[in-house]
């Protein structure tokens, strides 16, 4: 017996190889188009193919079969063409991403200088949208604003957001590794019925790009100062200073240290306009609560 299994690992371990590349391959392009509108369309094609494929295989429909092996290459061109914007964008996170990570610094100090900077806009009641890319790259929504590309900076971020700028009414992009990519950028509008009709434009595109990404939303409501967090389904509403540190560290994983400074802000005793404005809204249900358009 074992001579057996070290003879089939000589002969066949070619394919091995190919099992294992076939299945990373597979991994990655699940992990992409999962949570994506491009999602349900490649299941319901890929279930009706496979349907079709078994049933002619099953009952001998010889046309059926005839017909699916010589279209099949229709078929991909046909997938290429149906998924155009998904496969670019994946192409083109794919050439911007390095391929290692060794720290994850940059997100605790992006969490405490983010904070600072939200909440300085909040107290100015200065209207913002601010997005942070994740897993799947929103660099087609970066394309429709202007393209940026530097440091983070609070004096920068507030400048952008200050009524009557050119860029203030669109949303900045930024890398979780804290460089801003653009601002002035143009998001998809949640087009979900059980949403509350006090939700204004800006917190509607808020949860558009988490319902269509896995990155994280900043909304500063330009009519109350309140300052909400989306991610993925949901919207957390009128969040203190500790409570949106300790979240958005969270969210985007931040290291230890991080952590630790996310920990004691949370400790400290928010101050009592804070602490009275307070109020968390989740979305899968319709939210309730008292008017918070931007």
């Amino acid at each position: 017996m074992p001579e057996q299994l070290s003879r089939l690992a000589r002969t066949h371990w070619n394919s091995a190889i190919e099992i294992l590349i076939l299945g990373v391959c597979i991994y990655y392009i699940w992990k992409y188009f999962r949570g994506t509108r491009g999602a349900k369309v490649l299941t319901g094609l890929i279930v009706f193919m496979v349907s079709l494929t078994l049933l002619s295989e099953w009952l001998h429909l010889e046309v059926i079969g005839w017909l699916l092996s010589r279209f099949s290459v229709f078929f991909a061109i046909g997938l290429v063409v149906i998924f155009q914007p998904e496969l670019r964008r994946a192409l083109a996170d794919l050439g911007s991403r390095p391929l290692f990570f060794f720290s994850t610094k940059g997100d605790a100090e992006l969490v405490d200088r983010l904070s600072e900077c939200v909440f300085d806009l909040a107290s100015r009641q200065c209207g913002a949208l601010l997005a942070i890319e994740r897993d799947i790259g929103i660099r087609n929504y970066a394309e429709t604003g202007v393209d940026i590309d530097c440091a983070f900076s609070p004096e920068l971020v507030c400048t952008i957001f200050f009524p009557k700028t050119p860029l203030h009414d669109g949303a900045m992009i930024l890398r979780e590794d804290g460089r801003i990519v653009a601002a002035g950028c143009i998001f998809p509008v949640s087009q979900r019925e059980t949403l509350d009709r006090s939700f204004g434009l800006r917190h509607r595109a808020g949860l558009g790009i988490c319902e269509e990404t896995d990155a994280v939303a900043i909304v500063v409501s330009e009519e109350t100062g309140s300052v909400s967090l989306c991610h993925g389904d949901k919207i957390e509403r009128g969040l203190a200073p500790a409570e949106f540190r300790r979240n958005l560290a969270r969210l985007l994983g931040a290291s230890e240290a991080g952590d630790d400074r996310v920990v004691a802000a949370a400790s400290e005793e928010p101050p009592p306009r804070a602490a009275a404005a307070r109020r968390v809204t989740e979305l899968p249900a319709t939210p309730t609560g008292e008017r918070d358009a931007a």
